[in-house]
């Protein structure tokens, strides 16, 4: 399958005629005047944005956070790079303006086919109390073969480096999948006695043991062995990206995987769409194609991480099950000693199912009870966990509170 994504690129080169077409046909859309507003050109021009707006991007899509409410004052926000590395960097949200120092977090965003910015409301919402950094992870098709591998232990190695570039006396609120090697990290940071190490730990939805609570994604994960993986979901980054030649599993293929579980659901949400630009219902509308348009937009990943985190994270639950080492090193939860878990689950999660996060807690043995938290969602899924109103409203209390306790 190494020529698989030069298939693709293929097929998409195939597609940019029409959908450059459709472009150019939605921009006559102003010069028509009221005529525009006629229902067969709505039915028409509603067919071209969908059509148009229905691809796959690999760029970033912007943060878009230009200023947010924190205190009883609007305050901006501007994004400084604190740290570049080959595969990622360390990203923080500026707030210029605030009375007195807040609490330094950490986001430990997943690299599992999207881009940071899928936590845009994670961080908007931690924006209001909290001094807020995300590690921004690069497409690895835009990474030099040169810059070296990135696997497993590299990944833990830049959550470290991040924490070490913020300083002692910060937060960490992982969400999703690095939340075992952002626990990782933690622990070996903790025996170290780092004085980086975070004084709070929030492992939101994330995959600590599968065995807990096995969902479709986990049996999909353990249905095939991870040679089977490598040889039907690895592919080479065709020559015409900066990352040429590098192995990787493709951001589309991971997207396809996650639609595929939805497939009515996405369909519908297009259906839907078409109907509401046809009806020129534009400000609802928008809200369709602005989620797709981050969902739309796809990050390849190396192949050795995927592969690593499959086989440990997935298949064999080495952490969950004390085998897990870094670097040749054992990793023992039970040293994290001084930093505060909460962990968060949500009642309809069926991606990391109730139970899988809270394993943690019996991980963590070293921890005295008074520095545990579990706060169990009602009426969320996986991404309600950490974005919409109820992750806002109620999630969010839980979140703020354990970093205030523990600052």
């Amino acid at each position: 399958m190494m020529m698989l994504y030069s298939g693709y690129q293929a097929w998409n080169d195939m597609m940019a005629p029409a959908r450059f077409g459709a472009q150019i046909a939605l921009s006559f859309k102003d010069r028509m005047g009221p005529a525009a507003d006629w229902a067969m050109p709505r039915r028409m021009f509603a067919l071209m944005d969908v059509f148009q707006g229905a691809k796959l991007t690999h760029r970033r899509p912007a943060y878009g956070i230009t200023e947010v409410r924190s205190g009883n004052a609007v305050v901006a926000v501007r994004e400084e790079v604190a740290l570049d590395l080959p595969f990622g960097n360390l990203l923080h949200f500026v707030k210029d303006d605030v009375e007195a120092p807040q609490p330094r977090v950490l986001v430990v965003a997943p690299m599992s086919g999207h881009f940071a910015t899928l936590l845009r409301n994670t961080v908007q919402t931690l924006l209001r109390d909290h001094d807020v950094y995300i590690t921004d992870w690069k497409n690895a098709r835009d990474v030099p073969l040169s810059a070296g591998r990135f696997g497993f232990d590299d990944y833990v190695d830049y959550v470290m480096t991040f924490m070490q570039e913020i300083g002692p006396g910060s937060h960490l609120v992982s969400v999703c999948q690095p939340c075992v090697p952002a626990m990782v990290a933690v622990a070996i940071m903790s025996e170290d006695k780092d004085p980086a190490t975070p004084r709070s730990m929030t492992l939101m939805g994330g995959p600590i043991d599968t065995r807990a609570a096995p969902t479709v994604v986990n049996e999909l994960a353990n249905d095939q062995s991870i040679e089977w993986f490598e040889e039907n979901l690895i592919s080479l980054v065709p020559m015409r990206y900066a990352g040429r030649g590098r192995q990787v599993y493709p951001g589309f293929l991971q997207l396809s995987a996650f639609m595929s579980m939805n497939m009515g659901r996405h369909g519908a949400a297009h259906r839907e769409l078409y109907q509401l630009l046809a009806d020129g219902k534009q400000v609802e509308a928008n809200k369709i194609k602005t989620f797709y348009e981050e969902y739309f937009a796809v990050l390849d990943m190396t192949a050795e991480f995927y592969l690593e985190t499959v086989d440990r994270v997935f298949q064999r639950t080495l952490l969950a099950k004390g085998e897990l080492t870094y670097r040749g090193r054992k990793v023992n939860p039970g040293a994290i000693r001084k930093t505060a878990l909460l962990t968060v689950e949500g009642e309809k999660d069926d991606v990391c199912a109730v139970g899988q996060t809270a394993a943690a807690h019996a991980l963590c043995t070293g921890l005295r009870p008074h520095l545990k938290r579990h706060h169990l969602q009602p009426g969320v899924g996986h991404y309600g966990v950490f974005s919409g109103s109820k992750w806002e409203k109620q999630v969010y209390p839980q979140v703020r509170n354990m970093i205030l306790a523990m600052n």
